[in-house]
């Protein structure tokens, strides 16, 4: 008889209750789902699969200045190296990432067929690109590595993978997220960039602000679909309770429409421009159909979709027996054009998920930041010491060169050395390593200055990073700072409308002309202030907005002012004054111009609006690829003309370049070189040819008068670097240039304060590479020439000084002369006191 084997024995098998087993597995089972998969973190609002995808992108390379790389290359290296699990429901988180109507602020850029409102699925992820958008790169990955965030091991301990993302944004709060748990589930409305940076700065100025106000500044979520929300009660218990039920509506208009064959006749008709958020425009559409065909809806003749590129159109034609109130009241009531966001604000919060409060997201999310930024600036300092510690010891040896060298020659191998350079020159091991590793080409005078300003420039920078270290406050500027770049460069208008009341026939707005099925362009119902809650509409452009900008460099729009505003009047101290302005009209671009001749351009979107700021600097505005290439100052702004004008280029050491405007068809991001400059030259003046002749002055008071011709200022490419224009004396610069006509007077003022007036046709038209006319006789040896300006159409000149004063000079006030005649006082200058700049005046 066989042996019969002991199952029980040997404490091998431990008897448990099943009810136990179950218990206690289900409950690992879904923690493992709440924390791994369905719910996101409040830090850095992601689920574990949308980190995973952003790190391996990142990992990858996929930069938004790179090209764009398969989504199957991606998906694969997220499911080999962090995500175990299936292909598509990785592709389908990507996918989601990609969707600018699912998804308020898109991390991905997709290039490819993502899918549509309509429901339409995705290519395959072997047809479709992508790659990092730039709000996801520049927000969230730039700052990422262990010293930043914590890494852990990923699935099977091969390589290590961020437990969060350094982000800089609150991500949870700007897009949204919904997922369904274990016995839970969250759905987070996303929301306005702008509006929620204003909120986190009032926060973090104001900890003990009430929840009315922090909510003026975050009225409502913002929806990527547009749409409007009524009723605002549930917007406030979702933040104050973390749980709400947001009503939505789709945006309707009426609209009259020709109709018959030959489209000789009007009929009314509802044209829907926007559905509430995550409505399928294709299933709704089928839906209405179907209850016009049930006789459940009253009052339709035709439904159509007329949507196209340039937005979404749904026509419904009524009948004549019903009002457009009555069948808008049936759609509401019956489909999804008004519908609910039942909110459920929850999120991990170290691990554990906690439904929270609006005010609870803002407050968990600066408190990341805070120690992210804490951790950022501790390995900045760590890093910062350790070079200087090092630059000191090269330093330390080229100043007893000769002893190094004496050590070098003598000692039997590189141990030796380092120890007899440790003991003799009190070095540490590290600096003893750095020296024996230095080149010869470290003995130059050149690089031992590049180690002096490397030294002074660390040293600086620890003392930054221990000030900002060492105070809270500081520290706290510094993130607000962060804050505040971001929404410049990322924000954009409010989509979805926030009203407080239900919509009736007079919100809608009045019947428009009627509209051939060709024409398709969408149209928004008109706004009614008086409804609307959300402060950023105030800021909305008009036709006639001017763009401004200041001596400074920095750039804003505004609107004219009303008849019951009075023009604010100009300070007369400091040097930020307005120095042109422009109307914008429908142009959507501004070009910059560096000193080193580059042009870049600057979407009118991210010019602020003077309700907001005033003082930006306009490199603040290119894009991110742009800053990092961009180097020196802003020479010049300027609007993209429609004339057929050439640009005039004068360097700061005589050179002329004219260029034609086309040239600028081939402007980029990355920005378009306009002139080459020699070493140590720089842009100095830009203009365009809108007269026939042109000014140009040196600091010796002379001035050349020139014609704009190809004989002497003729066409050239972009990569030319021109050619002189005039001869400059020794300790001679130039001191300005302006267009003129040779019916114009020129305004010429001196640096200690002595101007005139003299007639441009008493200058002498000369070539270029002429000495030019002596236009001031200088009644003090040591004046020089300030600056020069067409006085035509101007009746007042600004001119600075080197003291930062500004001084409003009429142009009635200057005395009439002739070229040989020194001016007389424009102003009274104070002790040591010099006029630096000449502009004209700008109210």
């Amino acid at each position: 008889m066989a042996q019969q084997l002991n199952l029980l024995g040997n404490g091998q098998i431990i008897p448990t209750p099943l009810h136990q087993e179950m218990e206690r597995s289900y409950l690992e089972y879904a923690m493992s789902v709440i924390v791994g998969r369905a719910l996101p973190d409040v830090r850095d609002g992601l689920k574990p699969v949308h980190r995973r995808i952003l790190y391996a992108m990142y990992e990858l390379g996929l930069t938004p200045d790179r090209p764009y790389r398969k989504c199957a290359r991606v998906v694969g290296d997220v499911l080999g190296k962090y995500h175990p699990h299936g292909d598509q429901s990785v592709y389908d988180a990507l996918v989601r990432l990609v969707q600018s109507f699912s998804t308020r602020y898109p991390l991905l850029d997709g290039h490819g067929n993502f899918g549509s409102v309509d429901n339409d699925p995705p290519a395959a992820m072997r047809y479709t690109e992508t790659r990092l958008a730039p709000v996801a790169y520049e927000a969230m990955l730039t700052e990422i590595g262990e010293s930043t965030v914590n890494f852990s091991d990923n699935f099977d301990s091969s390589q290590t993978e961020p437990v969060v993302l350094p982000v800089q944004l609150p991500i949870l709060l700007l897009n949204g997220c919904s997922g369904i748990a274990v016995g839970m589930a969250t759905n987070i409305p996303p929301h306005n960039l702008g509006e929620v940076v204003d909120g986190l700065i009032a926060l973090i100025d104001r900890p003990t602000i009430t929840d009315e106000k922090l909510w003026e500044l975050i009225p409502g979520p913002d929806f990527p679909t547009g749409g409007e929300i009524v009723e605002v009660q549930g917007i406030q218990d979702a933040y104050r309770t973390g749980k709400g039920i947001i009503k939505m509506r789709g945006i309707a208009q009426i609209e009259k429409i020709a109709t018959g064959k030959k489209r000789r006749k009007e009929k009314k008709a509802l044209v829907i421009t926007e559905l509430p958020y995550q409505v399928n425009k294709a299933g709704w559409i089928e839906k209405v159909a179907a209850l016009v065909n049930q006789g459940k809806i009253e009052g339709i003749s035709d439904i159509r979709d007329e949507s196209d590129r340039s937005g979404m159109r749904v026509v419904i034609e009524l009948k004549k027996d019903l009002t457009a109130k009555k069948v808008l009241h049936q759609l509401y009531r019956q489909t999804a054009l008004q519908s609910n966001f039942g909110t459920i604000m929850l999120a991990l919060v170290d691990n554990k998920p906690v439904q929270l409060p609006l005010r609870g997201i803002l407050e968990e999310f600066l408190k990341f930041r805070e120690e992210t930024l804490r951790r950022q600036y501790s390995h900045e300092l760590e890093q910062a010491n350790q070079r200087l510690h090092l630059v000191e010891g090269l330093l330390l040896a080229l100043n007893q060169l000769d002893a190094v060298i004496e050590i070098l020659r003598h000692a039997p191998d590189g141990t030796t050395a380092k120890i007899q350079l440790q003991e003799e020159l009190d070095l540490s091991p590290t600096q003893g390593d750095s020296i024996l590793a230095m080149p010869m080409r470290r003995l130059t005078g050149l690089e031992r200055q590049k180690l002096e300003t490397e030294s002074a420039d660390l040293q600086e920078r620890i003392a930054e990073l221990s000030n900002i270290l060492g105070d809270r406050h500081e520290l706290l500027k510094s993130l607000k700072k962060e804050l505040r770049s971001l929404k410049r460069k990322f924000n954009d208008k409010r989509r979805t409308r926030i009203i407080n009341v239900a919509i009736s026939e007079d919100l809608l707005p009045s019947p428009t002309q009627p509209k051939s099925q060709e024409q398709k362009t969408p149209s928004k119902p008109t706004k009614d202030p008086a409804l609307t809650v959300s402060p950023t509409l105030t800021f909305e452009r008009s036709f006639e907005a001017k763009l401004k900008v200041t001596s400074s460099g920095c750039i804003y729009w505004s609107n004219p002012p009303t008849e019951e505003e009075a023009a604010p009047a100009v300070p007369q101290q400091g040097q930020d004054f307005l120095l042109h302005q422009e109307e914008i009209g429908d142009r959507d671009q501004l070009i910059v111009v560096t000193d080193s001749g580059k042009a870049y351009p600057v979407p009118i979107k991210e010019v602020p609006s003077s309700l907001e700021t005033t003082k930006l600097p306009a490199l603040e505005l290119l894009s991110s690829a742009a800053q990092r290439d961009a180097q020196g100052t802003v020479a010049h702004f300027f609007l993209p003309e429609q004339q057929n004008l050439d640009l005039i280029m004068l360097t700061d050491k005589g050179i002329i370049k004219r260029l034609a405007a086309q040239e600028l068809e081939a402007l980029g991001n990355r920005g378009l070189v306009l002139i080459k400059l020699k070493e140590k030259d720089t842009l100095k003046y830009f203009c365009f040819t809108i007269e026939a002749e042109m000014a140009i002055a040196t600091t010796g008071g002379r001035i050349l008068r020139l014609p704009i011709d190809d004989l002497q200022i003729p066409l050239m490419g972009r990569n030319a670097q021109g050619s002189r224009v005039m001869r400059l004396r020794v300790k001679e610069n130039l001191a300005g240039c302006c267009n003129v006509k040779s019916e114009d007077s020129l305004a010429v003022i001196s640096q200690l304060g002595f101007g005139k007036v003299i007639p441009v046709n008493s200058l002498r038209l000369g070539n270029r590479g002429d000495i030019g006319t002596q236009a001031i006789q200088f009644t003090i040896k040591e004046d020089t020439l300030a600056g020069i300006i067409a006085t035509t159409d101007q009746e007042n000149i600004v001119l600075t000084t080197s003291i930062d004063r500004r001084l409003i000079l009429p142009v009635n006030s200057l005395i009439k002369a002739d070229k040989n005649d020194p001016g007389a006082r424009v102003g009274q200058l104070k002790a040591n006191e010099v006029i630096t700049g000449v502009y004209p005046f700008s109210s």
